[in-house]
Parts: structure tokens; C-alpha cells; sequence
């Protein structure tokens, strides 16, 4: 699909032959208008001035080609998209696009990717928790190692460029500095990597992957179980991967040997196509908490129970959905900063309002029956704000709810938190060497200048989170169409996709 933004005026509306034998006429009549023409030295020196005139023109044309082609549009966009949607197909579901941790589809997309790492000129393996790598070590290069990573797991029903952007525009990039030459040239070594699980579909436990890498997954994860019942560790094993509490440790990498962590992802917001422009650098990432919530009441008759002797727990369910949406839509209406709440003054309850969501996105009930009161309700809450403080103080919140609505309606409730991320901020240095990178891509590919490089907040995940544990980080977005993501309407422009490569290209020629 062609970008309707201008970002590729370097393109010719003639053909190459019929520019060069254009211009070379036009030179060919001027020189005729200038020069006094009486005699056959005369005429000899028309000519000669003809030919160093077309000479300076060829080699000038040359260079203007040279550069449109330095874009490698065949491998930053073509080839790039091509893979997109190859991986995109590849699916624990034939009617959409499901790949969870370690099942069958996102062990064929590991290999798959394995397969375009070592195309680019990189040495890959797979480790002990699934993740696929793939790396360069130039002859003369540091020990300190360059990380460019995203996720190959998708959610259930997908679209196909959440994490799989990120990992193709990497390798696409180190593709073209292999094919130039210039791989060897780098000053670090290079290291993409695919990880296993970002989205926490399966053990509702995210970053399993890179968590493992920072040193800050627990070892209990192992025995974390999935809906079937199989832990972490009986899925490692099911596929030849023999991880241990005792060993998990050794997939940690050591602070010292990496110079940073770079992510490419979509955007998942409306912002960059609010503003018109493919790439925006990423200030920081808000902080998560995942809660489950379980309410326990009385199993009975539908038809039998009088409604005012019931101790009906998806009703308290409901009244608690209510309650929090109220809650995060109006929190000064139920916390303040006089230190009431247990949380002092340390947050802006205005600041709060800003950036807090929360979601209850899966609900479930026992027996599941159209003619029983359910026994148990069981719910998720997804709390997300750029304020760790303002989040902790909506928990306290949601609680203090919770058991008041629960002890009005004689049923039991327990909330369990099931994963916690505090925001992370992005590193200065990396982010200004990746808007400088992100600016010289879109102004070659415009051809003028495109303006300054936003800069935004994320409010969704990324590994990045993880990663900071273990080293500063930096993140580009690049713009979906209407902000949808995980949705198979999910979109990214063929010119965005090439964007985002020529920008990582961009910074590692720079930078590395």
C-alpha cells in the first residue's frame, strides 16, 4: 500500500534513460547560446565544454540515484512486509491469529525467524525459557553488546504486527548492513532477540522471556500452571527445553557485557496518525498491576431461590465492574493527597487522572450454567498509570470497595495480584541518538525536512519494562492505522515498515 504521506519524494515520474538523454539535450543547447560560434575551434570547444558539462551532470545524476538506493526499500519495506505477513500466518488457529507461549505456531515462528537471523548474517540458537536470538560479533568489537528485541507471542485474535515488527525491522536492518559490507564494521556486537512470551495469554504472567534475561523472573514461574492444567516448566520439557529453579539463573545476562536494549513497536495508539508522521521516540512506559479476583457465594436453583435469600457472586462481580469503573474514571472523587488514603502526598491526584485505565477484560463463572446460581466468579483487573504511587493508592482503593460490596451481599472475595510493573523511564542518551536516527530516515526518505520527532508515553507494555532491570533502554513507535492493536484490524503502511528499518539502520551506523 502506498503511503499517503510524503515521506518518498525521491521517486522519478521519467524514466532513468529518459532524464539522463533530457538533461544532456538541454545542456547541449545552452552551450550553443553561449558560445560565440565562427569557426571549427570554435566548435571544438562547444564540444569539449559539452562533454565535461554532461560528465559533471552524469556523475551528479549518479549520485542522486545512489542515494534513493542507499533506502533499500527491497529489504527495509518489500522483503520486510513480505515477512510480516508470512509470519502473520503462522497460527494455533485456523480462522485467526493465536501463537502463545511455546505452542506449536510459536515454535514454527521461532524457526522461521531463525532462518531470516542467520539470511542477515547472524549466529542463532534458542534458549532455556524459548526465546530466539540471533546475534553479530564483529572481528574488532567491545564485549559489551547492543540488544534489539521485541515478542513473537501474540493475544488471542491478533493482528499481525504487534512484536513482529519490532523483530523484522531489526533483522532487516542488520540484513542491509550485511549485504553492504558494513555488518562487520560495527564497533559492538549485535544481538535481536525474539521473545518467548510478552503477553502473558497463557500463565497470565508476563515477560516470561524477557524477564528470564534481566535476572528478575522468579523462580516459582516455573510451576505457574495454564488452564490445561501444564506448568512452565512440564511446557519447557514437552519441548526438549530441560529448565530448572536450580538453572534458571544462568539465562541472566550480566550487566557489564550489554550496552543497551533498543525496541521497535507499533504505536497501539492514535497519536503519529493524529500528527501525520511514521516514528515517535517513547519517553517512558506506564506502570501495570494484573489482579485476579475470586467471589465466592451460594450454588443454587434459578427457579427455586427467592431473590432476597440469594448470595449470587456474579452480581457482586458486576457491582465491583461498576465500582471500578467509577473509580478509575473519577478518582479524586474517592482518593485525595491529605494523606487519608494511606499515601501521603507523594502523587497528583490530577497527574492520576491523566494516564489511569484500568480494565476488567476476562470473566468467568462456575457451574456456568443458564439455570444456576453461579458458586464462584472469577475476574481480571488490568490497572495501568505512568504514577506507581497513584497506582497503589487505587488498589487501596478498589479493595476497601471490594470487601464493603462483598459483605453487603453475604458472599467471600479474595484479590490476588498476579503481576506487578513499576513505570520505567527510557535512558536520555539512547533516546536522543534515536530521534536523530528516526529524523535523518524520514528526512532521506521525504527527501526535506519532515519537522521534530515526537515524543510520547506508553500505556501499554513492552519487554522494555523488563529489560530496564538489566540496562537502560529505548523505544521507537511507529504508527498504526486508527491506533487499534490487538485486533486483526491492526495495520501498519508499507512505507511505516520501511521507516522503522531505515531508522534502526540509521542509529546502528551511527552509534555502532
Amino acid at each position: 500500500m502506498a503511503s499517503p504521506y510524503p515521506i518518498h519524494k525521491l521517486s522519478k515520474s521519467s524514466s532513468s534513460s529518459e532524464l539522463i538523454s533530457w538533461r544532456f539535450s538541454l545542456i547541449f543547447i545552452v552551450v550553443l547560446l553561449l558560445s560565440p560560434i565562427s569557426t571549427a575551434t570554435h566548435i571544438s570547444d562547444v564540444f569539449e565544454s559539452y562533454c565535461l558539462i554532461s560528465f559533471y551532470v552524469l556523475v551528479n545524476f549518479e549520485l542522486i540515484e545512489g542515494v534513493k538506493n542507499d533506502l533499500f526499500p527491497e529489504i527495509l519495506r518489500d522483503e520486510a512486509v513480505a515477512r510480516i505477513y508470512e509470519l502473520g500466518k503462522v497460527s494455533d488457529a485456523d480462522s485467526y491469529l493465536e501463537r502463545t507461549f511455546l505452542s506449536p505456531a510459536s515454535i514454527r515462528a521461532g524457526n522461521l525467524i531463525r532462518t531470516w537471523m542467520e539470511d542477515a548474517g547472524l549466529t542463532t540458537w534458542v534458549d532455556g525459557l524459548g526465546n530466539v536470538h540471533g546475534r553479530v560479533q564483529p572481528p574488532n568489537a567491545s564485549k559489551k553488546a547492543l540488544l534489539i528485541g521485541s515478542h513473537l507471542d501474540t493475544v488471542i485474535d491478533a493482528g499481525m504486527f504487534d512484536g513482529a515488527l519490532g523483530i523484522i525491522s531489526a533483522i532487516s536492518a542488520l540484513k542491509v548492513l550485511n549485504v553492504t559490507g558494513r555488518l562487520r564494521n560495527l564497533r559492538h556486537p549485535v544481538e535481536v532477540i525474539a521473545f518467548s512470551d510478552e503477553e502473558g495469554v497463557r500463565f497470565q504472567s508476563t515477560f516470561l522471556g524477557s524477564a528470564a534475561i534481566a535476572g528478575v523472573l522468579p523462580a516459582s514461574t516455573l510451576q505457574i500452571p495454564d488452564k490445561s492444567g501444564l506448568t512452565v516448566q512440564n511446557v519447557l520439557k514437552e519441548n526438549l527445553i530441560e529448565t530448572t529453579e536450580e538453572n534458571l539463573s544462568l539465562l541472566k545476562y550480566e550487566p557489564e557485557s550489554v550496552l543497551g536494549y533498543v525496541e521497535v513497536h507499533i504505536e497501539q495508539g492514535p497519536v503519529l496518525e493524529s500528527v501525520g508522521l511514521p516514528l515517535a521516540v517513547v519517553k517512558g512506559i506506564a506502570g501495570q498491576t494484573r489482579l485476579k479476583v475470586t467471589v465466592r457465594g451460594s450454588q443454587g436453583h434459578a427457579g427455586t431461590v427467592p431473590m432476597s435469600m440469594r448470595q449470587d457472586p456474579m452480581v457482586a462481580a458486576a457491582e465491583l465492574i461498576v465500582s471500578l469503573e467509577s473509580l478509575c474514571k473519577n478518582p479524586q472523587a474517592y482518593i485525595s493527597n491529605d494523606g487519608s488514603n494511606g499515601h501521603c502526598n507523594a502523587f497528583s491526584v490530577k497527574s492520576l487522572s491523566g494516564s489511569l485505565v484500568c480494565t476488567v477484560g476476562e470473566i468467568s463463572t462456575w457451574p456456568s450454567a443458564s439455570n444456576v446460581i453461579p458458586g464462584q466468579a472469577i475476574l481480571t483487573v488490568d490497572i495501568r498509570t505512568t504514577d506507581d504511587i497513584g497506582r497503589e493508592a487505587i488498589i487501596y482503593e478498589l479493595s476497601n470497595q471490594m470487601h464493603s460490596v462483598c459483605d453487603r451481599r453475604s458472599v467471600s472475595c479474595l484479590m490476588e495480584r498476579k503481576h506487578d510493573a513499576n513505570a520505567v523511564s527510557c535512558d536520555g542518551g539512547l533516546n536522543s541518538q534515536l530521534k536523530s536516527a528516526a529524523y535523518a530516515a524520514l528526512k532521506r526518505m521525504a527527501g526535506e525536512d519532515i519537522g521534530d520527532v515526537p515524543v510520547l508515553m506508553s500505556g501499554a507494555g513492552h519487554d522494555a519494562m523488563a529489560m530496564s532491570h538489566l540496562t537502560k533502554v529505548g523505544m521507537l513507535f511507529v504508527r498504526c492505522r486508527g491506533g487499534i492493536s490487538h485486533s486483526p484490524e491492526e495495520h501498519v503502511l508499507e512505507d511505516d515498515v520501511w521507516a522503522a528499518g531505515l531508522a534502526i539502520q540509521t542509529f546502528l551506523e551511527t552509534n555502532l
